[in-house]
This record gives structure tokens, sequence and C-alpha cells, in this order.
């Protein structure tokens, strides 16, 4: 993966990363079921603007809008609604890489060399670091629901690499399109007219600008770039760098908000970019290195 790319899967990090606390400052005004509609309605406004046909066959559209934008965000804004923090949901959800892995090496027969293995397994300790500092939350079935959304983030990784669209921003407007009526219908059902009503009442800025956030930074460029990335490189390449998605948070909250991090946080971080830089930079990177080395 050349460096311009390297930096856009970084910069998606970035984005994601801090995105999570965005959520939870949506949530003060949301339910969890009506902000995930209201995110994705806005995300598909570009459509508007769009032109052209389909970016990829109908159904394939569908699919993925179910599994990112109703399964993944409706399980992940439940989960979290139910108590799970947002730097721990950050981290859990990261488990998308694993499975991503393991359903592209089954459906689409990419294998991972033992060196991105490695790489995979470091960065996960780096992980590991981060979750043993941070609390569970009220609710063992809040961090199920979390995990069930990595599960459907990872098949919707699949679903969009195997859509062969190549206009990442007509796609994701599209698959935008798919999930805000499931999504408030559920709301309906599970969080009642009342509370539908009473959150658009009592709407703050602060929710105003969470929602223009994770419609249009995360969804519609955060969700265009991993698209574009997906579309050319093997999932086992480009969903590693999902894991830096939790220290891009931790940095952010350090940077922007003042948050302490530990040395174990620092170490933890450094881990995960050196697992990353294992798994994605060229082998023929690390062979030049070694054979520039003093023997």
């Amino acid at each position: 993966m050349p460096l311009p790319h390297i930096l856009l899967a970084l910069l998606v990090t970035l984005i994601w990363g801090v995105n999570f606390v965005i959520i939870k400052v949506g949530l003060h005004d949301f339910p969890p079921l009506l902000f995930c509609a209201l995110r994705f309605a806005l995300a598909a406004l570009p459509l508007i603007f769009l032109r052209g046909p389909l970016p990829a066959p109908f159904w394939r559209i569908v699919q993925i809008g179910v599994l990112l934008g109703v399964v993944k965000f409706g399980l992940l804004f439940v989960g979290m609604h139910m108590g799970m923090p947002a730097g721990l949901s950050s981290l859990v959800l990261q488990s998308q890489v694993f499975f991503t892995v393991l359903i592209a090496a089954v459906f689409l027969g990419e294998r991972p060399s033992p060196r991105a293995l490695f790489g995979l397994l470091l960065a996960a300790s780096g992980l590991l670091l981060i979750g043993l500092e941070r609390p569970l939350g009220d609710s063992l079935l809040a961090f199920g629901l979390v995990i069930a959304a990595a599960l459907a983030w990872a098949f919707s990784n699949i679903a969009t690499k195997r859509s062969g669209a190549n206009d990442m921003l007509r796609l994701i407007s599209w698959v935008s399109l798919i999930p805000p009526l499931p999504l408030l219908v559920l709301s309906w059902i599970f969080e009642g007219p009342q509370a539908m009503a009473a959150a658009v009442r009592g709407i703050s800025w602060e929710g105003v600008g969470a929602l223009l956030y994770i419609a249009f930074l995360a969804t519609t460029v955060g969700f265009g770039l991993w698209s574009f990335l997906l579309r050319r490189y093997p999932a086992s390449q480009v969903t590693p760098f999902a894991l830096a998605v939790p220290v891009s948070g931790l940095l952010s909250g350090w940077l922007m908000l003042g948050e302490q991090l530990t040395a174990q946080d620092w170490l933890a971080c450094v881990l995960v970019f050196l697992g990353l830089a294992v798994t994605v930079l060229p082998a023929s990177l690390w062979q030049r290195r070694s054979a520039v080395a003093p023997s």
C-alpha cells in the first residue's frame, strides 16, 4: 500500500476514534435507534446532487445497508446506551479486524502472511493493555451487543469488497438510504413515539453537532475512504488499520481534553502502531532495512 493510502487509512482511524466520544454526546439528546436513523438519513443527502447509475447491484447495496447501518450501528448504539463506555466500545468493536481476516480467508481465499499475523498479534497485545485499564461497564449484555456489532461490521466489509463499486461516495450515499426506515420502525417499537418526540423537541446544539459529525465525517468521509481502500486492497491489509481507532481516541482525548495517559497506555499505543507497521508495510521495506543493518 503506497504512503498516500496509508495516510488516508490513518485519517479514517482518527475520525472514527473521535467519533466514539461524539456518539456519547449525541446519546444524551437522542434514543440510540433514533440517533442512528437520523445519522444515516443525513448521510444519504448527497444523493440529491449525485447523478448516474447505481454504483453496485441493488441487492448488494441493501445487504451492506442492513449489515452496516441497521445491525452494526443499531447494536453498537444500544450497547453504548446500556452502559458500555466510549473508550471500551471503540476497543471491543475492533474485534471486527480478526473476524474480517477470518471471513476473508474462508470466502475470498485471502490468506494473511505469517508476518501479517505476527503484526496483528502485536497490535492485539497493545489493545489488550488498553482494555485492562478500562472498566467493563454496567452490563455484560451491552458488551455482547458490541461484539455482535463487530461481527456485523466484518460481514459488511466483505460485502463492500465484493460489491464491485468504483464510486465510493455514491456507494456510501446509497447504502445510507437503506437503514433510516427500518431503524425508525425499531425506534417506534422499542423506544416509543414519546421518547422520539421528546428528543426532537429537546435537541441541543451539542446534539446537532454530534449528529452532523457522525453523519458526514464518520459516515460519508470515513466509510467512503474505507470502502475505497477495501475495493483496492485485500481486506486483511485494510482492516488492521482499524486497530488504531482506540489509540486515536486515547490520543485525541489527551490532546483536546487533557485526559491523562499512563505509561501502560503509551506502551500500548507503541505496540499497536508497531503491529500495524509490521502488517501493512511492504516486505521489501523490511528486507532493505535488514540488508543495511550493521552485522
